[in-house]
């Protein structure tokens, strides 16, 4: 799938895709059930892909530690949210790559909260092993997200000194 820049705006803007929300409780997942529910997230993607419409899917984990991972259709490495900043990277006049990205959105996941990769390009279309990266890469994710560790919010400098003295 190829889209021109300005359609794949247009349709961003106007919140014209494909679009779907799975939430899960952290304490009920299982590697099975993250695997459903990769397989039918993808095979959301791909359907909309098929018939040349973006795609945004999330699977959203409530508990402790709150995550989402989502699927996005994009020319390029940013989220919907940042749809704007686009056109800064890629050609208006060019029919560009659609390509499918892997997004996690968590305050435990690293300092900026967010963290973003490309899953699968166009020409890539197997739903299986699109499906598999996709369960393997939240189940990743998630160790990253148990295990993480805030930094601790630096004091003033006014604090440390008095703490000295």
């Amino acid at each position: 799938m190829k889209i021109l820049l300005k359609d794949l705006l247009e349709k961003i803007e106007n919140e014209d895709y494909i679009q779907d929300l799975e939430t899960e409780k952290y304490s009920a997942l299982t590697k099975a059930k993250v695997r459903a529910i990769s397989k039918n997230l993808v095979k959301q993607v791909l359907a909309a892909m098929k018939n040349d419409s973006l795609a945004h899917v999330q699977l959203d984990i409530t508990g402790q530690r709150p995550a989402s991972f989502i699927l996005e259709t994009n020319v390029v490495n940013l989220p919907y949210a940042n749809y704007k900043k686009i056109s800064n990277f890629v050609s208006a006049e060019e029919q560009l790559p659609v390509k499918i990205y892997f997004e996690v959105s968590s305050e435990y996941i690293n300092a900026s909260k967010f963290w973003i990769e490309e899953l699968a390009d166009t020409d890539d279309v197997n739903e299986e092993e699109i499906a598999n990266r996709f369960a393997e890469l939240i189940n990743q994710k998630l160790v990253d997200i148990r295990n993480y560790i805030k930094p601790e919010k630096s004091g003033s400098t006014k604090n440390k000194a008095k703490k000295k003295s």
